[in-house]
Formats: C-alpha cells, sequence, structure tokens
C-alpha cells in the first residue's frame, strides 16, 4: 500500500509556539493504493492519520540533551513536515492488506482467483509410491474358479 505520487493529502494543522519551540498537532487524509496480499487485487481505501511533533528552535541545542539527537529543528522560522507527515502515514499503512476480510486468495496449483470461483477444485494429487498399485485396483478381480482368470499355475 502506498500513497500514489501526486495524490493530494489533506492536512488539518494546529501550531501552539511552547518554551522550546513549536508543537505541531494535526491530521492527515489521503487515499492509498494497492494490492490484496493474498489474491493480488487492486484495492483502495481512505487513510486518516493523527500526529504530534515538537519542532525545537536552532538556539535552544544546548537543552538538548544526548539522547534527544534526532528531534525536529526550526530552520529560519521554517518546519519541514515531510518527514513526520511520511512516518506517520508509513506506520499507519496495514501490512497485509485484504481486499475483503475473509479473502480466500489464489489456487496454490494454477493460480485461479477463489473468490471468483468458490467451487474449484483439482483432483487430489497421486503419490508416487502408491503409483503402481493403481493398475491392480484397475484390474478386474480374479476368480478361482475361472481358468482364464483364475490363480497363474
Amino acid at each position: 500500500m502506498s500513497v500514489p505520487e501526486g495524490q493530494p493529502v489533506d492536512l488539518d494543522l494546529l501550531l501552539e509556539a511552547v518554551m522550546e519551540g513549536v508543537l505541531v498537532t494535526g491530521s492527515a487524509q489521503a487515499e492509498v493504493s494497492g494490492e490484496c496480499a493474498r489474491c493480488l487485487e487492486p484495492i483502495g481505501e481512505e487513510l486518516s492519520v493523527d500526529f504530534c511533533e515538537l519542532f525545537v528552535y536552532e538556539d535552544r541545542d544546548e537543552t538538548i540533551e544526548d539522547g534527544e539527537l534526532d528531534v525536529s529543528r526550526l530552520e529560519d522560522d521554517l518546519l519541514d513536515l515531510e518527514p513526520v507527515l511520511r512516518d506517520a502515514v508509513v506506520l499507519a499503512l496495514p501490512f497485509q492488506p485484504l481486499c475483503q476480510p475473509e479473502c480466500p486468495g489464489l489456487c496454490p496449483e494454477c493460480g485461479i482467483r477463489l473468490a471468483t470461483e468458490p467451487e474449484h477444485t483439482h483432483e487430489a494429487p497421486l503419490d508416487p509410491r502408491w503409483a503402481a498399485l493403481t493398475a491392480l485396483a484397475e484390474e478386474p478381480p480374479s476368480d478361482p474358479q475361472d481358468p482364464e482368470t483364475g490363480p497363474p499355475a
């Protein structure tokens, strides 16, 4: 699943000035598309994500501890929402998207989509170790009293 390139993303943002910088809280809605993990049919759905990020002022570097090296920073009073938005959307995408909750998938032998042909079956495969016995099952039973089909002499 992904947001197609050029697809509009609707943002609803709230920017608040705080002591350390600017706190951005918001939500994003976008149309995502992909394919079903079981039957490979194309699917599309609306995705909505919420996010919250603190953008720190550039001159506040002395207050940032060693463990907070990957904090978002304001650059000349500008903030870059793309990494924050990308992380929020990617984490909200389904790991294995399905076209329907009970999607049966594809036939493992011939690849036909089982949702369109629910009665699809194949003959049970014959175990090669028992293949020689099928010839005996196809022969008519022998009658011990009949000289033609009786036991060998």
